[in-house]
């Protein structure tokens, strides 16, 4: 099944389909992160979200990548703060795995190790 979006009067079909990572309790805190999001930032992390689900393969700015099969997307939002959103992709999917709030240069260890995790879960172990 295949999403069609109308830009411009053209035409676009996504080349990935976004989609939450699941944690064992059936969470998704991606999903979770974005709903406590004022509505402007939501609608700017979600324009950035369906930019790469359209433009697949995107690289930097918009999309920088942190490790073998694990990227970021990178938004501002409000206050000058920045959004990132970590994701990996299975087939055409594109799996949203961790959302934070980027307050330093460097992505930090944490947020870095979790990505991984989420990532080798999504994976199977194939990482």
């Amino acid at each position: 099944m295949y999403q069609l979006w109308y830009v411009l009067g053209m035409e676009v079909e996504k080349k990935i389909q976004a989609d939450f990572f699941k944690t064992e309790q059936n969470n998704e805190p991606v999903r979770d992160f974005l709903k406590a999001l004022s509505p402007e930032d939501k609608k700017s992390v979600g324009a950035d979200i369906m930019a790469v689900e359209m433009l697949w393969p995107i690289g930097y700015p918009m999309v920088r990548k942190l490790d073998t099969d694990l990227w970021e997307v990178r938004t501002g939002i409000s206050d000058k703060r920045i959004c990132r959103i970590m994701f990996t992709v299975s087939g055409n999917t594109m799996i949203l795995l961790h959302a934070f709030v980027k307050k330093t240069q460097k992505t930090p260890k944490e947020d870095m190790e979790l990505g991984k995790k989420r990532r080798n879960l999504v994976l199977g172990g194939q990482k």
